[in-house]
């Protein structure tokens, strides 16, 4: 046999093999969603237990297992601006069983405050569904002598970047950034390892102010531990109905909330993210979802996989934009 029949030969012979081995390729990921799950999932969350986002994951991890019929283990990674999480959900085996509860700074704002960030919340992650949107209050401590925003805003023209703003991640710090540009003030922000820690600053008087998710900071305003000065949305909450926006008190613009997604690592399997998105948009349907969340005014999403891509892609812009406007020196 010639040299060139013998090349011809290999070649038919490799092509075979590949047309051969490609029906099972396919159905592996297949055969892996008829399966999924069969065992223990674990919930990723990047902020401390009390948190919004934790609270959140607790609430779908219970009814995530309800419709699994497996266990769903929250575990909390915080610090490190949500990286730590992160990084346990992308260096885990990409099979659907390790999810992360992606916030608004792990999905977005991290990429807007970093110069090289070690993951890239669009590449390295597939989307399987967004959840919930929270607005988000400016607080002080309950004796504090600022009683209203305009106070708060005179003392910090009369003395710039004197006055200090408790942040738990790097969204509120943008937050804290968009409101001091919108109200013409310089403030010194003072960052902690989660909205936990960031609230109780700002309540003990560590922090002249602060900014919070309304669902981390509910009952210590109604307790009256704490005070909020105006709410960062277009209309005020039925919670909080004396709680007037920033809007009415004269600062267009600082409008802000946090959310919260689920993703997996990138190379997870379609079919297992399509099944694992259809559980979400289901549970997001349900009546006892949306009582959940009205209980602390907080707003759910549509949910699905597109859902979460686009508007991830939406708020990286955005917050690009007001980082690069606010000059923030990236980190």
């Amino acid at each position: 046999m010639n040299p060139l029949s013998k090349m011809l030969r290999a070649a038919a012979f490799t092509a075979a093999l590949a047309s051969a081995a490609a029906p099972f390729a396919q159905a592996q990921p297949q055969q892996a969603a008829a399966t999924y799950p069969s065992k223990p999932i674990h919930f990723v969350v990047p902020f401390p237990p009390g948190s919004g986002t934790d609270v959140g994951a607790r609430f779908f991890a219970r009814k995530l297992g309800e419709l699994a019929g497996q266990p769903v283990i929250v575990e909390n990674r915080a610090g490190a601006n949500g990286f730590i999480a992160v990084k346990a959900v992308t260096s885990a085996p990409a099979d659907g069983y390790t999810l992360l509860m992606g916030s608004n700074s792990t999905l977005a704002t991290n990429v807007a405050l970093f110069k090289q960030l070690p993951y890239d919340p669009v590449k390295d992650l597939a989307p399987v569904s967004t959840l919930m949107r929270s607005p988000i209050v400016l607080i002080v401590p309950a004796n504090s002598p600022y009683k209203t925003l305009k106070d708060l805003i005179d003392a910090a023209r009369a003395k710039p970047g004197q006055r200090t703003y408790a942040s738990g991640s790097a969204a509120y710090q943008l937050m804290g950034e968009l409101f001091a540009d919108k109200a013409g003030i310089q403030l010194l922000n003072v960052p902690y390892k989660g909205a936990p820690d960031a609230v109780n600053a700002t309540l003990s008087g560590q922090t002249d102010l602060g900014f919070s998710d309304i669902t981390a900071t509910m009952e210590l305003l109604r307790g009256g531990k704490i005070r909020a000065l105006a709410i960062a949305a277009d209309q005020r909450l039925a919670g909080l109905p004396d709680v007037p926006t920033a809007q009415e008190q004269g600062i267009g613009g600082f409008s802000a909330d946090t959310w919260t997604g689920v993703a997996v690592a990138a190379n997870t399997p379609k079919p297992v993210v399509d099944k694992l998105s259809d559980m979400f948009v289901k549970i997001l349907a349900m009546p006892e979802t949306r009582e959940f969340y009205a209980r602390q005014n907080v707003i759910t999403m549509k949910g699905g996989q597109d859902e979460l891509r686009d508007f991830q892609r939406e708020q990286i812009a955005v917050w690009k934009r007001i980082a690069a406007a606010a000059r923030i020196e990236l980190q």
